[in-house]
């Protein structure tokens, strides 16, 4: 990743920023924390501008996310309700997600942009409850700038240290992944737990029925 974006430069950095937030796993923090070592002399031959690696990492982080939205909005439905019962989600599901965005949606884009993991995914679930895409983007936008500029600030300050500060990164989004993934694992026991009941009510009430 790094000789692709030292030999390409701006083009590199736009092209995997728009991957990791077109729910490809391309970690950020390598790409912004280099391209900001890179605006710092880092590698010699190789000198890029800092706010032009910040406007175009955050023009890729927005483009990868409406990606990623209309992935959800046009395909992410047929999706669900085709292949949703083997997941245990529900038709009426779709409604309860929309219900949700349109409340909480703009402060779910906004502060999963800042989120390790998250951020990669966030637009998905965001475009299935059909957020309207104008507020996305705006959304999308304000979540973007700060941590691509925050990266990129922060590669350009250790320049040539930048791969220290990468694993650091790198370790607290692996510790966060971890925390994410058993939250999806505690919620998918709850909601089969929750399903299971729900499904069991009618026989036991016919059965208690038949009793009498």
């Amino acid at each position: 990743m790094q000789q692709f974006i030292a030999s390409y430069g701006y083009l590199a950095i736009f092209v995997l920023m728009v991957a990791e937030s077109a729910c490809i796993p391309v970690p950020s923090e390598v790409t912004m924390v280099f391209g900001g070592a890179l605006a710092a002399g880092a590698v010699a031959g190789s000198h890029l501008n800092l706010i032009l690696v910040i406007a175009i990492g955050v023009a890729g982080n927005v483009a990868g996310s409406y990606i990623a939205w209309g992935v959800g909005a046009y395909g992410g439905r047929a999706a669900w309700r085709r292949w949703g019962r083997y997941v245990l989600l529900r038709p009426g599901d779709i409604d309860r997600a929309d219900r949700w965005f349109s409340r909480h949606g703009a402060k779910a884009v906004f502060f999963g942009r800042l989120l390790p993991v998250v951020r990669t995914f966030i637009s998905l679930p965001a475009g299935i409850a059909r957020m309207a895409p104008v507020r996305f983007g705006i959304y999308t936008l304000a979540g973007c700038i700060p941590w691509t500029a925050a990266l990129a600030v922060a590669g350009y300050a250790v320049g040539a240290n930048w791969r220290h500060l990468a694993s650091a990164f790198h370790g607290v989004s692996y510790a966060f992944a971890a925390v994410v993934i058993l939250l999806a694992v505690v919620g998918v026991a709850v909601l089969v737990r929750r399903r299971v009941r729900d499904h069991g009510r009618p026989r036991d009430l016919v059965s208690d029925h038949e009793g009498r």
